[in-house]
């Protein structure tokens, strides 16, 4: 198993912890704790690279940092993550469409679809504002027989969503093997085999589909916004977050760009969540 290197940022409010998430989350972190007043990020150790991280911290909090002052590093032994997550992991409901829950907590009633996470180091179990908006988005998509894309698929919650839905094929993607592992053990516990998961971090050469599910970060989609409308049918649609609200502008005029329509589809906890259709649909 390998190693992580855990920083810890002292933060002074809320709306300064989710920049950070934002700006660190492109950079090889994968998972975050937040306390009042501190964040805490977690990357692999052979990720880790100490002069553009402290650069990020220094733009965000708009400092200069020559002594390295601003966060501490600690370096996290193997250990069991699953058990680490376990112990505060709690169901989330999203209206009365989705809930999300791990497998010792009761079924959640009065829900469309049930979905059973067990998140080790992934992202995704709606706990977070972005998966809840992506989880909410797609309450009001038509997938019954339609081919979804899951462009980072974290737990691989959107894509077990996406296939309860009735969509097929769908294809989850991710770039971070841990993420591949425990997307393929969700999708196994809620029965949703048919879902295709592969270790890639291109959609490049994957045909098209009728809708492209990206929870990534601002660096990503921008980086493959001319490739997702390619692989996009001409009715498609991409369902996209992982963005800051203050980043909606950067979003908009790349969309535009690429030939896309863009539309806001709601705000939540400082990040944003919009879908892109293409000006054929």
């Amino acid at each position: 198993m390998n190693r992580y290197i855990q920083i810890s940022i002292e933060t002074k409010d809320d709306d300064e912890s989710d920049v950070l998430v934002a700006r660190l989350s492109q950079s090889g972190f994968e998972g975050f704790e937040e306390e009042p007043g501190k964040l805490h990020a977690f990357i692999p150790e052979t990720l880790y690279d100490a002069t553009k991280i402290e650069k990020i911290i220094a733009d965000v909090k708009g400092v200069a940092d020559p002594f390295h002052t601003l966060f501490q590093k600690e370096v996290i032994e193997p250990r069991n993550w699953n058990a680490e997550w376990e112990k505060d992991f709690e169901p989330v409901t999203v209206d009365h469409f989705c809930a999300i829950r791990a497998h010792f907590h009761n079924a959640i009633p009065d829900v469309k679809y049930d979905i059973i996470i067990t998140p080790k180091m992934s992202f995704g179990t709606g706990h977070h504002a972005t998966t809840y908006m992506m989880i909410a988005a797609m309450e009001h998509l038509e997938l019954m027989q339609k081919s979804v894309m899951d462009f980072g698929t974290g737990t691989g919650v959107l894509a077990i969503l996406a296939c309860k839905m009735g969509a097929e094929p769908v294809i989850a993607i991710d770039s971070d093997e841990l993420s591949i592992e425990n997307a393929r053990e969700n999708v196994a516990v809620n029965g949703c085999d048919t879902v295709q998961i592969e270790l890639r971090d291109s959609i490049s050469g994957m045909g098209r589909f009728d809708v492209i599910l990206a929870n990534i970060n601002l660096k990503v989609i921008l980086e493959n916004m001319d490739s997702i409308r390619q692989h996009l049918s001409q009715t498609g649609v991409l369902i996209g977050s992982g963005v800051l609200e203050s980043d909606e502008g950067k979003i908009r005029e790349r969309a535009i760009a690429a030939g896309f329509a863009f539309e806001l589809q709601m705000k939540r906890d400082n990040w944003m969540s919009f879908s892109l259709k293409n000006h054929q649909s």
